[in-house]
């Protein structure tokens, strides 16, 4: 995967990371997120380009055979109907565009 070495020769230390401890981190990024609901999915997009929306697409395509809506409650912790309505305030004007100049990023 080598995501962040300069020298493409070097290993890529998260290549290395054991299994079980990569796990338990995502576990914590996820309760995380889930606890700080007052971050948009908007805002998450805005600044680094992904979201929950995405972690649940990146579940998927890791080998999770549920489908978009379970992959969506898994990580929300919730429907995806019940976040909306609980959770999610409408995005502003400011956060469409700075989501699209951050989703520029990741191309």
């Amino acid at each position: 995967m080598n995501t962040g070495s300069a020298d493409t020769n070097a290993p890529d230390l998260l290549d290395e990371l054991d299994d079980a401890v990569a796990a338990a981190a995502f576990r914590r990024l996820v309760g995380h997120l889930r606890h700080r609901h007052d971050a948009q999915n908007i805002e998450l997009m805005g600044l680094a380009g992904f979201c929950r929306n995405c972690l649940a697409d990146w579940i998927r395509d890791a080998g999770f055979e549920g489908d978009k809506s379970t992959a969506r409650e898994v990580i929300h912790g919730m429907p995806m109907e019940e976040w909306k309505a609980t959770r999610q305030s409408p995005a502003t004007p400011e956060q469409l565009t700075a989501m699209e100049e951050s989703l520029k990023k990741n191309q």
